[in-house]
């Protein structure tokens, strides 16, 4: 586990500079060069449409640059107040599998959320981290609070998990985000949680370097 490099980047990057950074570093790792990386950021304000996307998730355009990109999934949104976490991991090393990765991911999220009292669950239909329960209350309907959209080059992953702290929730209701317009979105500060990205960084990193272990 120590040839694995984190990377915390507190200032905003833009979403273009880090792809083509990932796609460096995925390069190197593929000759040897360098060590796997687990990345956490922040992009700027940006609507981002992975390879399984549709036009008809825009609802509203010119709110904010779109960007084709070639992670899996559908549109989203990226912004100040969500943490972004990228893993530039060589599952070469570990089990090829690429379902159970994302389930790590998830079930690393999952266990994070608990700390906070907060209730969450994944669906086989629908990709990412869900919120039933809240403080002990159960929601009337679940919402989103955790978005995964990953590529593979040669059994190296790139591009990974996009996590609301605080957002401005406002620019998710000019998108059906990752194409589902029933259901909502939420963030720790909406569910009555007020943390650091360094608090959410720590603490996710312990869950996820345990979970990678059983990989």
């Amino acid at each position: 586990m120590n040839s694995i490099e984190v990377v915390k980047t507190n200032k905003s990057i833009d979403y273009e500079t880090a792809v083509n950074s990932m796609q460096i570093r995925v390069n190197e790792i593929l000759k040897n060069s360098q060590k796997e990386l687990i990345w956490f950021l922040n992009h700027d304000h940006i609507y981002t449409q992975g390879t399984n996307s549709s036009n008809k998730e825009i609802i509203k355009k010119n709110i904010l640059p779109i960007l084709k990109t070639n992670r899996g999934g559908k549109t989203t949104y990226h912004g100040p107040g969500q943490r972004i976490v990228y893993f530039m991991i060589d599952l070469n090393k570990r089990k090829k599998d690429i379902r159970k990765f994302i389930s790590l991911i998830e079930i690393s999220l999952i266990q994070f959320l608990k700390n906070y009292n907060i209730e969450s669950t994944t669906f086989k239909d629908r990709v990412g981290i869900w919120v039933t329960k809240n403080q002990g209350k159960v929601l009337k309907k679940e919402e989103k609070i955790g978005a995964i959209g990953l590529r593979l080059q040669k059994w190296i992953t790139y591009h990974g998990l996009s996590f609301n702290i605080n957002p401005n929730m406002k620019y998710y209701n000019f998108i059906h985000s990752c194409g589902l317009s029933e259901y909502k979105n939420t963030s720790l500060k909406e569910l009555g949680v007020n943390i650091s990205s360094d608090e959410f960084d720590k603490k996710y990193l312990i869950k996820f370097k345990n979970n990678l272990k059983k990989l």
